[in-house]
């Protein structure tokens, strides 16, 4: 298993050690014990799975206080353009995104501590996106940026995407309050 550091301080792609055969394959989605001395020592209180077509755009997400989230982001199913936007005042990287492929094929995993924003766009005819999350979801906690901030620029890998009705509304990188500081 590999943890490789990207260049935004706290973002970790993992790459499980996939045991192929003939029947189909075997890998550890996660250990605690690889995890933490892979720089990852967050406890995960809660699982959680979407179902997305083809187009679709899921956030900009982050939760806020004693709410804060840092996800192990991994699809189960099809592709996803993955991206995280720090979002941490005072960091060299504020107001940079990462962003990695995803995929059954390749099994990558994406850590994203608390402090990010979070989003994907699907690739594939469908995806079914899977991500471990160390606090629980909190509604009165949750923020949102818009996808398509200018400011941010991000390449979502898509045309003509579809997007929820909520994240629609979502507020602008301007306009984000300093909720973490680095």
């Amino acid at each position: 298993m590999k943890f490789e550091k990207t260049f935004i301080d706290g973002l970790i792609v993992i790459q499980p050690d996939v045991f192929p055969d003939e029947r189909g394959y075997f890998f550890e989605s996660f250990n605690k014990r690889k995890y933490e001395s892979g720089g990852i020592s967050f406890s995960f209180v809660q699982d959680n799975i979407s179902k997305s077509k083809k187009g679709t755009v899921r956030g900009l997400h982050y939760q806020i206080g004693d709410y804060a989230q840092g996800k192990l982001c991994s699809v189960i199913l099809g592709k996803v353009l993955d991206v995280a936007v720090d979002i941490r005042f005072g960091s060299p990287t504020f107001g940079k995104y990462f962003s990695i492929e995803l995929s059954e094929e390749n099994k990558f995993q994406l850590w994203i501590p608390p402090g990010f924003a979070h989003g994907f766009s699907v690739l594939s005819d469908e995806a079914i996106f899977s991500y471990k999350c160390t606090n629980f979801y909190n509604k009165e906690s949750e923020r949102a940026i818009i996808y398509n901030d200018i400011d941010l620029n991000i390449d979502w890998k898509i045309e003509n995407p579809i997007v929820s009705e909520k994240d629609l509304k979502a507020i602008s990188f301007q306009q984000i309050n300093n909720d973490f500081i680095y």
